[in-house]
């Protein structure tokens, strides 16, 4: 027997074997078919597509051939690969009572247990699964043997005893990019107090995102632990926002012109992209440039990463919305209360915010589809509710049910495809279906989408913010480039930029997460 499989996110082959990269780039992780496998006395000649590996199962060496294209894929950009350097004792102490910065290296009595090795390494996954019918199976081959992922170069991150740049000598920029999202400020923050801890002095903000660099009369804006030490108490961005930019180009001409050494770019995917092919035009001037991103959205829709900053603020702020939509659905007759939520292609915080509130009848998702109308439809089930229980809420993701309605070609100045209103699409239908049929409905819709991102960061997402921006300054003086730092598997990882970026991280249908939304919701299969 022979299985495909394809690193794409296309079509699943006839046996239903989906391959764990771009699985674990669609949804997080792997799921596998419903068909069982049995222990086979003999190799049979199954056979993947890992990227752009070929790998037969029958090959005793597949599992090696296997970890190292892992390796090849995951080995993080360094300076080294463009310049002979050798590197410097670090300036970052660790020392309660430090000496003034810039007096001079840290002292060995400070060489303690605190610093990271660069041959630390984290594990992806950690659970070995018996069977790829296991509830949330990630398996590469029939078997379900287990392989280790092992992630090159992506120790457990933090300060090292030897950095690549002289403190005193560097020019930082940050710019943040794209829209909104609560912790920005918080990044920015912690960005600049990191770099002032290892002596850096010229630290700068780009106004505007990338636009920053090219729009004339946006002048860089010089930063401090003054001048950034209470921003975390606001929403918002410091430097501003845009989306979109100058070409690639344009940009390292301008960060060669200012004498730029080391660019943060706090962003979500476009974002992410842009630091990549800066990153890229750097290696290709052999600039001493070291371009290090955070990764920003509330949709939680980056790969590889547990969660994102602004997350866990988005799904709490979420909570609002819904208690006043239960509200005001419990205290009226035949009361429904519909609330839209962020998530273009991701259903996350829908999902969350409805398990977290406990209130929720219905959760729409862009990842599992549904019809309105008929006898399985959303419609009808909203007919059962109001019979049974006399009122109902539902959440929907704002990228849910985009198939039922008419697609727009038109995009954003990200390159987004600006989607249709499906949460006033679905208020229309809704009080259409009640009033066809003579039943009395009382609709009330809420949209709090730029509620929950303007607002400021959460507890939970503040230290996650704290530890990205702190991580990234540690990245850039270790001396990679074209990486991005985040959670993945509860520990603190370098990834780089390229598999971050291949397509956004998706829900997965048939993850027990999903599973857990729909026993709290009870609601039924809308087919």
């Amino acid at each position: 027997m022979t299985v495909a499989f394809k690193a794409s996110c296309s079509s699943i082959t006839q046996q239903q074997w989906w391959h764990p990269t771009r699985d674990q780039r669609q949804y997080g992780f792997t799921s596998l078919g419903e068909r069982k496998f049995r222990k086979r006395p003999v190799l049979l000649p199954v056979k993947a597509i890992s990227g752009k590996l070929d790998l037969d199962f029958s090959d005793p060496s597949w599992k090696q051939k296997y970890q190292e294209d892992w390796d090849r894929r995951f080995s993080l950009p360094h300076i080294t690969d463009i310049y002979d350097l050798e590197p410097r004792t670090t300036t970052f102490s660790l020392k309660k009572n430090r000496t003034p910065l810039g007096d001079g290296d840290v002292s060995s009595t400070d060489m303690r247990n605190g610093y990271v090795n660069k041959d630390d390494r984290a594990l992806l996954k950690v659970i070995k699964y018996a069977s790829p019918n296991s509830a949330g199976a990630e398996c590469i081959d029939p078997d379900c043997s287990w392989v280790e992922h092992w992630y090159d170069l992506m120790q457990h991150i933090g300060p090292r005893k030897e950095i690549y740049y002289e403190p005193e000598e560097v020019k930082a920029a940050i710019v943040t990019c794209g829209g909104l999202c609560p912790g920005l400020n918080d990044v920015i923050r912690q960005i600049v107090f990191t770099l002032e801890t290892y002596g850096v002095k010229n630290i700068v903000g780009i106004p505007f995102g990338y636009r920053g660099f090219f729009e004339k009369g946006l002048k860089e804006m010089p930063l401090s632990r003054d001048v950034v030490e209470n921003i975390n108490l606001s929403g918002g961005s410091f430097l501003g926002v845009s989306r979109g930019g100058a070409k690639t180009s344009e940009i390292v001409d301008s960060i060669q012109a200012r004498r730029i050494d080391m660019l943060f770019v706090i962003g979500g995917n476009g974002s992410h992209a842009g630091a990549n092919a800066i990153h890229e035009e750097c290696r290709k001037r052999k600039l001493k440039v070291s371009v290090v991103a955070v990764p920003k959205t509330i949709d939680n829709d980056i790969l590889f990463m547990d969660k994102t900053f602004g997350f866990d603020t988005a799904v709490e702020e979420a909570q609002r919305a819904i208690n006043s939509a239960y509200i005001e659905a419990r205290s009226a007759y035949h009361g429904i209360g519909l609330v839209k939520l962020m998530g273009r292609s991701s259903g996350f915080i829908a999902m969350h915010a409805s398990l977290s509130s406990g209130q929720i009848d219905v959760c729409l998702i862009p990842e599992v589809s549904f019809t309105l109308d008929g006898e399985h439809g959303v419609l009808q089930h909203l007919e059962h509710l109001l019979n049974t229980k006399g009122f109902c809420v539902i959440c929907v993701a704002e990228g849910a049910g985009q198939d039922l309605l008419q697609k727009s070609n038109a995009t954003d100045a990200s390159g987004n495809v600006i989607l249709s209103d499906f949460g006033v699409h679905m208020q229309q239908k809704i009080k259409k279906h009640f009033k066809d049929i003579g039943v009395p409905a009382d609709l009330k819709y809420i949209d709090p989408t730029y509620m929950i991102r303007a607002c400021r960061a959460n507890a939970s997402d503040a230290i996650l913010c704290t530890v990205l921006g702190q991580n990234a300054v540690h990245g850039a003086f270790a001396g990679f480039s074209g990486i991005t730092s985040g959670v993945c598997n509860t520990h603190y990882v370098y990834l780089p930029i390229p598999e971050v970026i291949t397509t956004p991280k998706h829900v997965n249908p048939n993850s027990r997460m999903w599973h857990r939304c729909l026993t709290s919701t009870g609601q039924p299969d809308f087919h």
